[in-house]
């Protein structure tokens, strides 16, 4: 229970940012599950266009801070280098 009304204030603004950063990570979840699903059904098309949405999903996130820029980076690298694998593979057995 806060003592003071900034106080108060405070308790409200960072439950408010709380409720967005939930919804934010949750969009990187489903955004990511989208992408991971579409490479591993064999759609490659649909991945690479899936890929370009969640690595500028992680970036906003990134900026705004609801995830860290290392994290965001690293989260991409490795979404790319699943994509480029399952390319590769697609090519090779063409």
């Amino acid at each position: 229970m806060p003592n003071t009304k900034s106080a108060g204030k405070r308790v409200r603004g960072s439950a408010r940012k709380a409720a967005q950063n939930v919804s934010v990570k949750s969009r990187l979840k489903t955004v990511e599950k989208r992408f991971l699903t579409a490479l591993e059904g064999g759609k490659l098309e649909e991945a690479r266009r899936l890929f370009s949405d969640t690595a500028s999903t992680y970036d906003k996130a990134a900026k705004s801070g609801v995830v860290k820029k290392e994290a965001a980076s690293r989260k991409r690298s490795r979404l790319q280098l699943r994509l480029n694998a399952a390319t590769a593979k697609n090519s090779v057995s063409k």
